[in-house]
């Protein structure tokens, strides 16, 4: 199993009152669409971990409003095709295996060890880098050496 975090940057004050003006889209969900339209690419069968049903709601709309030059065939657990889009999303356990987790969720989830690939994120904000840390320490107890990726 291959487990990735992905730091992001923090944003200079002023810059981050724009940023949240502009758009209530966390940084991590961004960079998550712009993963899954890489991995969707590459052929891979993605799983998006959310922690409640309102986020994973709240993450298929904005894969619906992601660059339309880089469309992201998605959806629900439970909706769309019978084997699921290519990018499946949700808050429970998934359906199918797939080779990829993106987890949005602050916890590492009880299925965790079904992929091979494990996308996680480490935010800027204070409380969300220390769970993101917990994580890292979880995955190592584990017997998984996690690397770190900088953020775009």
């Amino acid at each position: 199993m291959q487990v990735s975090f992905y730091l992001l940057n923090d944003m200079p004050a002023e810059d981050q009152a724009i940023q949240n003006e502009l758009s209530t889209t966390p940084a991590h969900f961004a960079l998550a669409c712009q993963l899954c339209a890489d991995l969707y690419r590459a052929k891979q069968r993605v799983f998006v971990y959310t922690a409640d049903q309102q986020q994973a709601e709240a993450f298929d709309e904005l894969l619906w409003q992601f660059d339309a030059e880089r469309f992201v065939p998605h959806n629900l657990s439970g909706e769309g095709p019978k084997y699921g889009a290519p990018v499946e999303i949700s808050w429970q356990a998934p359906r199918q295996n797939r080779q990829v987790l993106i987890n949005l969720a602050t916890e590492i989830p009880a299925f965790a060890n079904r992929f091979s690939q494990i996308i996680e994120f480490v935010p800027a904000a204070e409380q969300l880098k220390a769970q993101a840390r917990e994580r890292f320490k979880q995955y190592r107890q584990l017997g998984v050496n996690p690397q770190t990726v900088n953020a775009p």
